[in-house]
């Protein structure tokens, strides 16, 4: 006979991960997937949390991911779009479809207070920006542009560009950075269950259940 987990306190997990980072669109299908078919997924409670891998992105700047890449990493480019490919094959996995070739290079901290202010539609909005920044090729630095976005998830389109013209969420990223950097987080996606165990990267769905299935254990 099987030993069933009991569940006596709900279980929190949090995702430290970045919209402008591909692995982290992975690792977040691959997360939300083995969290469908936990058998107690009704007692986990997931929180998305902001971070930044190259905060110092201009603004509005435009530039295609390639050559944002080839500067910061001082990669040729054609080793950056031989990295773009094994990333995509990795991506076409799980479903997902990463078109690098209209990838715009973004700031990502208003999308991340974007996120903040989605109340129950986080989860939702995150998919949706993943999928504009990654697929569409649509520059998620661009209020506007995080406004149709917001929209297209069920989010008032006036209440989001007042929130997005104000400093709105600000402090919360913020906060998320700090913690991040409190728990000496280096690469994303990062997940933490319960402060206690920490899983790095994009793993395979069994690495995500044995997560579940750990930090759910009373004992």
């Amino acid at each position: 006979m099987t030993d069933q987990i009991v569940i006596d306190q709900d279980v929190t997990i949090e995702v430290w991960s970045d919209i402008a980072c591909p692995w982290c669109y992975i690792g977040k299908t691959r997360f939300l997937s083995a969290l469908d078919s936990f058998e107690h997924k009704d007692r986990v409670n997931v929180i998305w949390r902001s971070y930044q891998l190259a905060p110092e992105t201009p603004v509005g700047e435009g530039r295609t991911e390639l050559d944002a890449l080839v500067e910061m990493k001082g990669m040729a480019p054609d080793q950056v779009r031989q990295m773009f490919a094994q990333v995509s094959t990795t991506a076409a996995e799980v479903s997902l479809n990463l078109n690098f070739d209209t990838v715009i290079a973004a700031n990502t901290f208003d999308a991340h207070r974007l996120l903040h202010l989605a109340g129950d539609k986080q989860t939702e909005l995150l998919d949706a920006l993943f999928k504009a920044h990654f697929t569409d090729g649509r520059v998620i630095d661009d209020r506007e542009e995080l406004v149709r976005i917001a929209v297209s998830v069920g989010l008032d389109a006036e209440t989001v560009r007042e929130q997005l013209d104000s400093d709105a969420a600000a402090e919360a990223v913020s906060e998320d950075l700090s913690m991040a950097r409190a728990l000496q987080v280096s690469g994303v996606p990062f997940f933490v269950a319960n402060r206690a165990i920490a899983v790095s990267g994009a793993q395979p769905e069994e690495v995500f259940l044995q997560l579940l299935t750990r930090a759910s254990d009373p004992a």
